[in-house]
């Protein structure tokens, strides 16, 4: 291992910092799609019902959400590599704990251990990236991460496959460790030491603890609202508590001197407006890998590894034009990019909604790779946007502020994509749930099941074409 590391001697330090961040985001977005895939192994291992199993990804994301803020800003103050290094650490303890689980609570508290080492990971790569190459090559940077998003995506599903389908479930997360470790090593061998980038501040522990509270109150509601109903009580004590949360912690960060998050910031057009756009996209996007799966295996009912084919096309898309969108947005600016990236996005969705009961696998490739081509221009200039607002000594947070956004659109876009599904489903005569397609052969749930998805994928076309009006107007006061 020294001996390899020792090549990397005379290369410019800012691709040292790539490479290290490279192979943290894949086994990051790697850890994600070999969970996903090998749940099923893991609820017929344990005797339990998938809905139960999904709480694995379910606290881990809530673990990972709660955490990017503070971890984020608590890396501006002591130093990126500290909590980089230390983040996988505990992320490949967590792996080693998950593989040698012997029950499905054992499995969820070790996961939640992984989470808290995801979120020191995940909460200031892209800081970490961007503070290497510099403002001029900003889009740049964030494309190539992109491109490692795209390449985690492709890989990450087909080895998860084989190892969980042939060995067991159990060797997916010793694959995690494995990478981890190796994440560590590199880390640990190729970063330089970063002391505080803002020494005289101290961390804001009250403004941590509310939006921790805000953060899991309002992911939790969504996600028990989409499955249990939106008239639950809990649900309804879970918003409560949300914006009771998220009054106190802007009222507090307006106050404190040292704030965890500048809420001012959204006073700037670049910020705010780049902000919400990329939530909007994130929202849209997930509708289609939530749904897509159900379209493909019970509509269509072709088998579950066309899921897994139809995907790659996408990913690819996503693979190349981020690198290339970030590198162009660097010369020639955001907005072609970011606006017609999220134009191109919704011309997918529209597409999407063409689909019937008969409609062709090729239809549903072709227009997942639009919609994915037209995030993948989106994205990275889009991210170098909202981070030509901020000073780089507020990298950390607000790396982490973005890692939010995509969590809580992820989950959004799920919430909203199962309730308009389920709620079409009922208005047409047919039980409103997901699980009566997976059970019934009859072709009028097919159908009315399709006819949601359309709905679903019209509102998610609208709400990108609105992301897409925000980011035309999202006009850089200086050229970068």
């Amino acid at each position: 291992m020294k001996s390899i590391l020792g090549r990397f001697s005379s290369i410019e330090y800012k691709w040292k910092v790539f490479f290290v961040i490279a192979v943290g985001l894949f086994t990051s977005v790697y850890d994600y799609h070999s969970v996903v895939v090998a749940l099923p192994s893991i609820s017929n291992d344990f005797q339990i019902d998938l809905p139960t199993g999904q709480w694995v990804i379910i606290a881990y994301g809530l673990m990972i959400s709660a955490l990017l803020l503070p971890v984020g800003r608590l890396a501006d103050l002591i130093g990126r590599k500290k909590i980089y290094v230390l983040g996988f650490t505990i992320f490949s303890l967590g792996g080693i704990l998950a593989a040698m689980s012997g029950s499905i609570g054992y499995l969820i508290s070790a996961k939640l251990i992984q989470g808290v080492g995801a979120a020191m990971t995940q909460g200031i790569s892209m800081g970490m990236v961007v503070a290497a190459f510099g403002p001029a090559e900003r889009g740049k940077a964030l494309g190539l991460a992109m491109s490692i998003v795209g390449a985690g995506g492709v890989v990450g599903p087909a080895i998860s496959g084989f190892l969980a389908g042939y060995i067991g479930w159990e060797s997916v997360f010793w694959s995690t460790v494995i990478l981890g470790g190796i994440s560590v090593i590199i880390g640990q061998s190729l970063l330089k030491s970063d002391n505080s980038v803002a020494d005289s501040e101290s961390f804001d522990w009250l403004g941590s603890f509310f939006s921790s509270i805000a953060l899991v109150s309002f992911l939790t509601g969504m996600t028990l609202g989409s499955r249990l109903g939106w008239d639950v009580p809990a649900v309804w004590v879970c918003f409560v508590v949300f914006m009771a949360s998220l009054i106190i912690f802007i009222r507090w960060e307006l106050k404190i001197k040292a704030p965890l998050m500048d809420v001012r910031l959204f006073k700037q057009k670049t910020f705010g407006f780049g902000v919400l756009a990329s939530f909007l996209s994130f929202i849209s996007t997930q509708s289609i890998r939530f749904l897509i799966p159900f379209y493909i295996q019970i509509v269509l009912g072709l088998p579950a590894q066309m899921v897994g084919w139809s995907v790659v096309p996408a990913s690819f898309a996503m693979l190349i034009m981020g690198p290339l969108s970030g590198r162009l947005s660097d010369r020639f600016g955001w907005r072609i990019f970011t606006g017609g990236g999220l134009g191109l996005s919704g011309i997918g969705l529209l597409v999407l909604c063409t689909l019937t009961t008969e409609s062709s696998i090729w239809l549903v490739i072709t227009a997942t790779t639009i919609q994915s081509f037209g995030v993948g221009v989106f994205n990275a200039p889009n991210n170098s946007s909202i981070l030509s607002a901020v000073e780089p000594n507020r990298y950390g947070v607000i790396s982490g502020f973005l890692n939010l956004i995509r969590n809580s659109g992820n989950v959004v876009g799920i919430a909203l994509a199962t309730t308009l599904v389920t709620s079409t489903m009922g208005f047409l005569g047919y039980p409103p749930s997901l699980s009566a397609i997976e059970s019934s052969e009859a072709v009028g749930i097919l159908k009315a099941f399709t006819s949601g998805l359309r709905l679903t994928y019209f509102l998610g076309a609208i709400i990108v074409i609105i992301g897409a009006i925000l980011s035309f107007l999202c006009k850089p006061k200086v050229k970068i």
